[in-house]
Formats: structure tokens, C-alpha cells, sequence
């Protein structure tokens, strides 16, 4: 499945998401310390209806060839005519600059962090988009992160994104399991007292605000306005649910 473009401009910046895609696929050091995952990933894969302007991975290699990992991404991001606009000293994580029009989105975020979990799973998956195959995240690991992503960005950045709540409420509408071994790693605490914190955090601060400012530019225009004003409330009846299965599963 290809990624949806809400306005057309969107397809240069998807051409160049699939040149870098391609490029690190075919780089056998790359893919070995390399697990695709995120948005852009779980839209390629037919698990989102959204468009994703990030490329997002996992680290997996040794902390001795980090350095190694970069020359070579570099190298690659040169070799591709992108310009690198901004670096992490931390982990590997660019923001690259493309030619575009004056006024159009020129920037392309890539990122390969070491905030993991040792619950992961993967898979290969073969991209139809790309012709390429990639280890990727499993949806049941890739949901787990998402109901994660919302609180931990908050609290590591202080900022919400209405894309967390988006992810978690087409996953739960589409039947998704997540993995209990992820979340209970992630937050050190079970599932149970994970969601109830969760629904606690998004009763508390989302507001039609936050997802109107960011979901206007990633979804269609008539699937924004039918999703916009239920969203929070639908995603609370979704935590709901499963607070109460999951109640009901330790008490037995």
C-alpha cells in the first residue's frame, strides 16, 4: 500500500522519502543495524490511512559501530544530493534538506534512535512501494510504542502530538493487538496501570487544538473533518474497553 498524500504537493516529499529508503536498503551494513518502524513504515505497510513525513528506525547495532553507521549514512545522504541542515550528537538523526519550491516543505527528518525495548519483535517485510525488504517492527510492537509515544513524548520533550492519538485510534478501530511485554518494559509498570495513566493524560490534555494542528496536513480533507471531533472522545471509549478486559483478566 502506498502512503496517501492529502495535497499534491506531498508527492516530492514522499519521491524523496523512497530515494532514501531505497538507497538504505541497499546497503547490507545498513540494514543489518537498521529496523524500520514508525509512522511512514506502518503506512507502507497498509496499518495507517495517514500520510507520514518521517523516516524512523530503530539502532540495533554495537555501540562500537555507531560511528562507522553514520559515514556511511552520510555518505549516502550525499551521494542522494541532500543537504544535512541539522545533526544529533546522540544518535543518528539528520534533518535533510532537498530542493524545492520557494515556500514548499524542503526538509526530511531521519531517525535511528536507541530508545528501544528487549520485547521487540521483528520481522522482513518485502515494500511493494520501494521493490526493497527491511526488518521491521512487528504492528503488535509497532501499536505498543504508539500508546507509549504519547506520555513519553510529553514528558522526555513537553510536547503532544495529535498523531499519537490519531495511530492508537485506527489501530484499536481495526481490531490491532499490542504487546503487553512492550508497554509493561517501556513504563515499568503492567498494562493495566499503563492505560489508566494514558486515559488519565488524554481526558487531561488533548484539545480540539492539538489535533487540529497537525492532522490537517496529514490526512485527506474530508477523513480530517469526519475524525477531528470524535477522535478523543472515541479513543477514551477504546481505553475504556480495554482497561475493563484487562480488569477483569487479573481478577480471575
Amino acid at each position: 500500500m502506498t502512503l496517501i498524500l492529502p495535497n499534491k504537493r506531498d508527492a516530492v516529499h514522499k519521491a524523496w522519502m523512497f530515494r532514501v529508503l531505497r538507497a538504505v536498503a541497499d546497503d547490507a551494513h545498513l540494514t543489518k543495524a537498521l529496523v524500520f518502524k514508525g509512522g511512514t513504515c506502518a503506512a507502507m505497510r497498509g496499518f495507517l490511512d495517514r500520510f507520514s513525513v518521517d523516516i524512523d528506525f530503530d539502532y540495533v547495532g554495537s555501540a562500537d559501530e555507531t560511528v562507522a553507521i553514520r559515514k556511511r549514512l552520510e555518505k549516502l545522504f550525499a551521494g542522494l544530493g541532500l543537504e544535512v541542515k541539522d545533526a544529533s550528537k546522540e544518535v543518528p538523526q539528520y534533518f535533510l534538506k532537498y530542493p524545492a519550491g520557494e515556500g514548499e516543505r524542503n526538509t526530511l527528518k531521519f531517525e535511528a534512535t536507541t530508545l528501544m525495548s528487549t520485547a521487540n519483535k521483528i520481522e522482513k517485510v518485502r515494500f511493494a512501494d520501494i521493490d526493497r525488504v527491511f526488518s521491521c517492527q512487528t504492528i503488535g510492537t509497532m501499536f505498543a510504542h504508539k500508546l507509549v509515544a504519547l506520555v513519553d513524548r510529553y514528558e522526555r520533550h513537553g510536547s503532544i502530538a495529535g498523531r499519537d492519538v490519531y495511530d492508537m485510534h485506527h489501530f484499536f478501530m481495526n481490531g490491532f493487538s499490542y504487546d503487553k511485554d512492550v508497554l509493561q518494559d517501556r513504563r515499568g509498570v503492567s498494562a493495566l496501570e499503563y492505560l489508566k495513566e494514558l486515559r488519565a493524560f488524554i481526558s487531561r490534555h488533548i484539545t480540539d487544538a492539538i489535533i487540529t494542528q497537525e492532522l490537517n496536513v496529514l490526512l485527506l480533507p474530508d477523513q480530517f473533518q469526519k475524525i477531528r471531533h470524535i477522535l478523543k472522545e472515541e479513543t477514551l471509549a477504546f481505553l475504556d474497553d480495554e482497561i475493563k478486559r484487562l480488569s477483569v483478566e487479573d481478577s480471575e
